[in-house]
């Protein structure tokens, strides 16, 4: 099995399953934070990945997990 590093700046992500013959491989993590963007994919794989990216999906469970601690 071979590594398929994540093709967007700043990621250390492998063993990626998305592939694009222009873009190169990314990850689950930056294809949610891409589809979430509303960028251009060229303008979006150049774009240094944040440290702290949290998924919509992500905040929500965190918010309701925090309401119905317990």
């Amino acid at each position: 099995m071979s590594v398929l590093a994540c093709a967007r700046i700043g990621c250390d992500n492998i063993m990626c399953t998305r592939y694009s013959l222009m873009h190169g491989y990314i990850c689950d993590e930056c294809f949610e934070e891409l589809v979430m963007s509303m960028k251009d994919v060229s303008d979006f794989m150049i774009s240094d990945k944040p440290n702290d990216f949290v998924s919509d999906t992500e905040f929500r469970r965190q918010y309701l997990e925090r309401e119905f601690d317990g």
